[in-house]
């Protein structure tokens, strides 16, 4: 039977500093996202893009807080119905306050997920330890239970995801409280560090432990940020001498040949930093791997 992948693109940069990142969808498929998927054998459905508002409620807290949670509910429904129907969901970002939404739907329609956040930031801040207010830097925090409830509740009665079955890698630029609040939570984290000491491949190992043993499945959560940015210009928060390419690759592989995925985001691709469009084609390279394309 021919699986099927629908493909929906989040044109949101509020939950950012900078702006741009709204056209990252459209860069990822330029770069040949849905023709490389069907060449896998998948049928691609292209739903879109959400739009979010242009005008909304704001405080220093919770920047442009009213389009971030318009935007994560309309996501997450549309996530949700993809689910229902038996597809695989793909979610191409947009800054990364878009996963709020996504993985909101797959942990109400499954009840007990594991997450791999790859990410060069932790993304566990809410509306009291957050430097900046910025809403890409709340979304793991949030769907785990630890605020803010607004970017996950939509009067579904949310499901949050158990942190024992939570991974971060590749972080290098987590804030102190930021950092703080993951111990306390319990986040399993493999910072850059501990990359270069144990090797990508324990990392994923162990990784896959966490967030595969006892559940029905992962949702893997890509930032681009999370790989050097010689490799990957392209994106607004940038933190020097991240995962190498191969690095990325060899964590996406991991994932595709465990046959536990069930619903990614591909987020913070922006294209008005990038070099010809070098992160948009990098970005579809990766999540075609994540799906399952081999080099051999």
């Amino acid at each position: 039977m021919e699986r099927i992948v629908d493909l929906v693109g989040v044109q949101m940069d509020f939950g950012a500093s900078k702006r741009g990142v709204s056209m990252g969808p459209a860069a990822i498929r330029y770069a040949g996202l849905s023709e490389g998927l069907e060449r896998m054998g998948f049928q691609v459905e292209n739903l879109g893009d959400i739009v979010p508002l242009l005008k909304g409620d704001t405080k220093p807290t919770l920047r442009n807080y009213e389009q971030v949670v318009d935007v994560n509910r309309r996501l997450y429904h549309t996530v949700y119905q993809s689910l229902e129907q038996g597809h695989f969901p793909v979610v191409l970002g947009g800054d990364h306050s878009i996963a709020a939404g996504s993985i909101s739907a797959v942990s109400k329609f499954y009840g007990s997920i594991g997450i791999i956040w790859v990410d060069a930031h932790g993304d566990w801040n809410n509306e009291e330890s957050s430097q900046t207010g910025n809403m890409h830097g709340m979304p793991f925090s949030a769907v785990c239970g630890y605020g803010p409830d607004c970017m996950v509740d939509f009067g579904q009665g949310p499901v949050f995801v158990d942190v024992a079955h939570c991974v971060q890698i590749g972080g290098r630029d987590i804030d102190t409280q930021e950092r703080i609040r993951m111990k306390e939570a319990g986040v399993t984290i493999f910072p850059i560090d501990m990359i270069d000491e144990l090797g990508m491949a324990e990392v994923m190992r162990r990784a896959m432990a966490v967030a595969g043993e006892g559940t029905k499945g992962i949702h893997l959560s890509f930032d681009v940020d999370a790989i050097t940015p010689e490799a990957a210009p392209g994106t607004g928060t940038v933190v020097h001498s991240g995962l190498t390419t191969r690095e990325a690759f060899l964590a996406v592989e991991t994932i595709a040949r465990s046959q536990k995925l069930v619903s990614m985001d591909m987020v913070e691709v922006n294209p008005i930093l990038d070099e010809r469009n070098k992160t948009g084609i990098l970005a579809s390279e990766l999540v075609q791997s994540a799906l399952g394309k081999v080099v051999f």
